[in-house]
């Protein structure tokens, strides 16, 4: 009773669902997709250094936040003790350090989505005008041979799908590597 594109046993499913096509030319397209990248260095690595000042802001805060719970705790051990008070100005002015920090690593994070979005929309026009002038300079015969809806999805869903992941990809690597940086 399995049908094509249905899953073990014959049951659609998850699994029927994460089978894709295989790209034709993988290295190809890469090199493409990386020449296109190339006129935008200087913007990827000014969206690698918010990323990357971003993370550590983000990863320094919990430390910063770690000394003002140590005042806090050294300031009710001694009160109990009778020798001292909870020094509230410390702790002040440790949680506005964090406040600061934080803010500083939204400011950034917000900055970097901005340009790498700039260049998403720059790199999916870039496709969607290189397309349109491979369209136009196409024989007819193509067009008589080939189904009208792959044609759609390659201008439409293909491009859509790269400049997604044009949008995400980058500002992802930087940022999912943080245990790294915790160790600086």
């Amino acid at each position: 009773m399995g049908g094509r594109g249905r899953g073990p046993m014959g049951h659609g499913g998850p699994m029927a669902m994460m089978r894709g096509e295989k790209p034709r030319d993988f290295k190809g397209t890469m090199k493409k997709l990386i020449q296109y990248l190339g006129s935008y260095r200087l913007s990827i690595l000014v969206v690698m250094f918010f990323a990357i000042a971003s993370t550590i802001f983000s990863i320094v805060g919990p430390k910063l936040l770690g000394n003002a719970t140590t005042k806090l705790f050294a300031g009710v051990m001694a009160q109990i003790a009778g020798t001292g008070s909870i020094d509230f100005g410390a702790i002040g002015h440790i949680i506005l350090e964090v406040l600061f920090l934080y803010l500083l690593s939204a400011l950034f994070a917000y900055i970097q989505g901005w340009v790498m979005s700039g260049i998403s929309m720059n790199i999916t026009y870039r496709f969607r005008k290189d397309i349109s002038e491979k369209i136009n300079r196409m024989p007819l015969r193509y067009f008589d041979g080939t189904n009208h809806g792959e044609v759609l999805s390659r201008v439409t869903n293909d491009v859509d799908t790269v400049s997604q992941t044009l949008n995400q990809s980058l500002s992802q690597i930087v940022t999912r590597s943080r245990p790294c940086w915790a160790c600086w």
